[in-house]
């Protein structure tokens, strides 16, 4: 599966980098994402490096997931694509 990281996971005046909000192609509402938590999310920067995630949650209830990653995630990441394994 694929989807698009849309943006931080943020609270008001927080942000928290190595938490992101992905949209996965497919999954419209919350128990389609339920189902998809546990799995690894992979992204791949421009130089090739590969970030490595898992999925916590749904977020909403559109369909969008939250995923923590092992480190801080780049503002370029946004509206990039990633892989779900």
């Amino acid at each position: 599966m694929e989807g698009n990281i849309v943006n931080f996971r943020r609270g008001k005046r927080t942000v928290h980098h190595y938490q992101m909000i992905i949209r996965i192609n497919g999954v419209s509402n919350k128990e389609k994402a339920q189902a998809a938590v546990g799995k690894t999310i992979v992204w791949t920067s421009p130089a090739g490096k590969e970030l490595k995630g898992k999925i916590s949650a749904p977020h909403g209830r559109n369909g969008q997931v939250r995923a923590i990653f092992e480190t801080g995630m780049p503002g370029q990441a946004i509206g990039s694509k990633v892989k779900v394994i």
